[in-house]
């Protein structure tokens, strides 16, 4: 395996390298009127290189000026990036031609603008055609999100405004995976999110009802969009944490797993945005040697667990 990119390793405020794509289509009516008309639309996907934190833009089509609009919410939103990564599209290509045009236009008529595109520019890579797996990092995060957000709504159509709502609630859940512990104190279990870098703490939801095993037949539609991000948060955060174990597995070899270790504790009743993470404090090694029951301690106490519902953080403290 190479090493990884300098920009994925050098030090940069978030999002300052990203990787971008689009995932969809995804099927939108004008409002909700029962014959309202249905257009597709896509979501622009913005990955952070660094920390991995994830920006989602939901535009009407696949163009460049529809791309451009959304960089250009972005960068308002997030500040100007140095390095942009995407994929061979010819969406892509056309608005790096239009950015390239309009670079040249200004230095050529020697506009005074305070733009830090004309100032420091945008470095701006494509991946060879055919070749999304050089994505790495942000078509994995396209990958995942894409998939399970397909499977919760189904045949279900929302409306511009609904889906927006729901891809900004899914775009918290993604920024609040663990990625490293952050204390040395084995009485501490705090770890570092994508948020931290986004608003300086954990990003958290409004407390709500647990809805995924209800009707939607019988709920509002705010109703409705709750229970589809908490079938979302169900389905993607399960597919994470097994990613994650096999990854442990893939990258070093499988041992035994020691007193202090930081794991995050696989539950399936956890409403979105909370993870369960602790420290382990014992080990249970069986007749052979092999651990494979620990007493974890979290916040709320101490739990015995099988070392299958366990899995690292992504980013190990001794790498």
């Amino acid at each position: 395996m190479g090493d990884l990119p300098s920009i994925r390793v050098q030090a940069a405020r978030c999002f300052q390298n990203i990787g971008v794509d689009f995932a969809g289509p995804f099927i939108v009516k004008e409002s909700r009127r029962r014959n309202a008309k249905t257009y597709k639309t896509y979501a622009c996907i913005f990955v952070c290189l660094a920390v991995k934190a994830i920006h989602i833009e939901l535009v009407t089509e696949l163009s460049t000026s529809a791309f451009i609009a959304a960089l250009d919410r972005f960068v308002s939103r997030r500040g100007l990036c140095s390095t942009i990564i995407s994929d061979c599209g010819s969406n892509f290509v056309g608005a790096k031609r239009y950015l390239s045009e309009m670079h040249q236009l200004m230095l050529s008529k020697n506009l005074e603008v305070e733009s830090i595109l004309i100032n420091r520019g945008v470095q701006w890579k494509l991946n060879p055609p055919t070749g999304s797996h050089f994505g790495g990092i942000f078509e994995s995060g396209v990958k995942s999100m894409k998939y399970h957000l397909k499977r919760v709504i189904g045949s279900q159509i929302l409306t511009f405004e609904e889906l927006t709502t729901i891809l900004t609630k899914i775009e918290a859940i993604l920024n609040s995976r663990p990625l490293i512990s952050v204390s040395s104190d084995p009485n501490e279990v705090d770890v570092l999110t994508p948020g931290h870098f986004l608003t300086g703490s954990p990003l958290v939801s409004l407390p709500e009802p647990l809805l995924a095993d209800i009707q939607m037949s019988v709920r509002s539609r705010w109703q409705m969009l709750q229970k589809l991000t908490q079938s979302f948060w169900r389905v993607w955060h399960l597919d994470y944490l097994h990613t994650l174990q096999q990854r442990a597995k893939w990258f070093k070899q499988h041992g035994n797993v020691k007193l202090g270790d930081i794991v995050m504790i696989v539950d399936q009743n956890l409403p979105p945005l909370e993870w369960r993470i602790g420290r382990i404090s014992i080990i249970h090694p069986g007749s052979d040697g092999v651990v494979r029951v620990v007493t974890v301690q979290t916040a709320h106490g101490l739990l015995r667990r099988p070392v299958t519902k366990l899995c690292p953080l992504p980013i190990h403290e001794n790498l």
